[in-house]
């Protein structure tokens, strides 16, 4: 897997990469809707024995056009590369996104970009994909700009869930913030993840007999506070089961930035400066304000046997799922 965060105007594609077929999308989440044209594009590679890989557009535009609103990202650009290269994708185009990108016309976006630059062969989209100035391109336009420069288009439909429902990236992250881990990751087809570095924390819970790895994640974060079963990936690929709390600790500090704390069940050592990953199986409780240690202490227990139970015989969701949590 090779990732650029390059445009056309600083730094060429590779030959080896040229005549890809080129799925285009912002695909936060990676998510089982985004599946059927990520999917579409990997068939229509193997089929014609040509690199597949993947345009996406970093940061996300919510972003840009309103900075004092970002989007709660389910998949950080490095997770998002990581998850296309699980499904076979043969490099990543983090196309860099700016408000002067955003007034480039859509025809000098497929001249440039797709024919120039990637000399696509083919492009696979959804079906309501738009892009160039004021969303002046659509379905209709890439169609007669691809037989006009060369390539084939494939749109692809809204992929719906069991219940008929279309699955979005909005709404998992509905689901997230309700604590809904279960449901979100039934949409993605694998446990919600982050990826964050392990930080020095304030050392309570060692001398609770809890130690945790700790970790700040995203501002814009909407994960529910409470507790969670996870499983902790370290860099090496070694996994282990616990039980984590995402909120502000109003037991032992002053309702301070939302932390990421992870207590690994049967571990001992350090894990600080490590960039690891914790994926999230199931909620346990909302987070509580306790009246002193001793009662803290009780339920961490109680906490801990939860997810041991929880995560005990868990199997894979799929072949992300497996990758990534497994």
């Amino acid at each position: 897997m090779t990732v650029f965060h390059r445009n056309e105007k600083k730094e060429p594609l590779p030959a080896e990469l040229h005549g890809g077929v080129v799925a285009i999308g912002n695909f936060d989440g990676v998510h089982r809707g985004h599946s059927s044209v990520l999917e579409r594009a990997l068939a229509l590679a193997e089929q014609r024995d040509v690199p597949a890989l993947v345009l996406t557009f970093e940061p996300h535009p919510r972003t840009v056009f309103r900075p004092d609103q970002p989007v709660f990202r389910l998949t950080p650009a490095p997770l998002k590369a990581r998850l296309l290269a699980a499904m076979g994708f043969r490099s990543v185009i983090e196309y860099p996104f700016d408000r002067d990108f955003s007034q480039r016309t859509a025809e000098d976006f497929v001249q440039t970009v797709l024919a120039g630059w990637l000399k696509a062969s083919a492009v696979v989209t959804g079906f309501d994909f738009h892009f160039g100035r004021g969303r002046e391109g659509g379905p209709a336009f890439l169609m007669e700009a691809g037989r006009r420069y060369g390539f084939d288009v494939s749109l692809v439909d809204a992929f719906r869930d069991e219940g008929a429902e279309v699955i979005s990236s909005s709404r998992i992250r509905t689901l997230l913030g309700e604590g809904n881990v279960v449901e979100a990751a039934g949409l993605l087809g694998y446990r919600y993840t982050v990826e964050a570095e392990v930080i020095d924390g304030e050392k309570l819970g060692r001398t609770l007999g809890y130690p945790t790895a700790n970790m700040r994640l995203a501002a814009e974060t909407e994960l529910r506070s409470g507790i969670y079963a996870v499983r902790f990936r370290r860099p090496d690929g070694s996994l282990h089961d616990g039980v984590a709390s995402y909120g502000r600790r109003p037991t032992v500090t002053d309702n301070g930035a939302p932390l990421l704390e992870t207590f690994l069940f049967d571990f001992s050592g350090s894990l600080y400066g490590e960039v690891s990953s914790v994926s999230f199986f199931g909620y346990l409780r909302p987070e509580l304000k306790f009246n002193g240690l001793d009662p803290l202490v009780a339920q961490m227990k109680q906490d801990e046997a939860e997810a041991r139970a929880l995560l005990q015989g868990v199997q894979p969701l799929g072949a992300l799922d497996a990758r990534i949590a497994f």
